[in-house]
């Protein structure tokens, strides 16, 4: 990776490439895993930005919301194709929020959680129809989540179109109920994990399974552990993958 200083770092996968944002994202850099190699992105937002909501599918990557370097929150949104290497703006959001989390399911782009710029915690999520090219305000989408914490961006995935969460205060998995628009624990999250509020922990999916990284810390350094857990009708069996 090229050598660069920011105090803030964003990044997503989309397609074979991974981007990476720093200075509040003015700049960013791109990895293609087809020739193993980091380039300078040439093209960066059309409002850089950081402490969005991010999702992927396919080749193309959808952004929202976030903040911008004077620190006000932002209710704009962006489309990235990684095959032209192009940024697309689109309608932005109801609410300005940042330090919010997105996801991608049955073909609609979600931004759930984060803080307004009067540092109110938002309980409301905003669905993105991609045919309509337009919002819709979810009240109370992530009700329910880390309901003490102060604003950190939930930790969310998505398997087979049902949106997963990792509630780190409770140390639970949950699952959206579409229907109800409600979370429902299915169970507990790997016992080594540890987090400092969102950040010390990786909740993510690969195919059909949830992948929590994570492990507690020590003066030396501590213990990284992988899990993984294809979800079904039962609570979480974790399987050990690396260590």
């Amino acid at each position: 990776m090229p050598p660069v200083r920011s105090n803030f770092w964003e990044s997503f996968a989309v397609g074979t490439e991974l981007l990476v944002f720093g200075d509040y994202g003015r700049f960013a850099l791109r990895y293609s895993i087809l020739t193993n190699s980091w380039t300078w992105l040439a093209d960066v937002m059309n409002n850089p930005r950081y402490w969005f909501g991010s999702a992927s599918v396919g080749e193309k990557a959808y952004v929202a919301g976030g903040v911008d370097s004077s620190f006000q929150a932002l209710s704009c949104a962006e489309m990235y194709d990684s095959e032209t290497h192009t940024w697309t703006p689109l309608p932005s959001m109801n609410r300005a929020r940042y330090r919010c989390s997105g996801a991608f399911m049955d073909g609609k782009f979600y931004v759930i959680g984060g803080v307004s710029s009067s540092h109110e915690l938002l309980t409301c999520g905003e669905e993105y129809d991609l045919n309509r090219r337009s919002w819709r305000v979810i009240d109370n989408m992530s009700q329910g989540l880390n309901e003490t914490n102060d604003g950190d961006p939930p930790l969310l995935a998505v398997v087979n179109n049902e949106l997963y969460a990792a509630d780190y205060r409770a140390g639970d998995v949950k699952r959206y109920d579409k229907m109800n628009n409600k979370w429902i624990t299915l169970g507990k999250l790997p016992e080594q994990r540890v987090s400092n509020d969102s950040w010390g922990i990786a909740f993510r999916a690969c195919g059909d399974r949830l992948i929590v990284i994570g492990g507690p810390r020590t003066s030396i350094g501590g213990i990284i552990e992988l899990n993984s857990w294809v979800p079904d009708e039962q609570p979480p069996v974790w399987n050990l993958v690396a260590t």
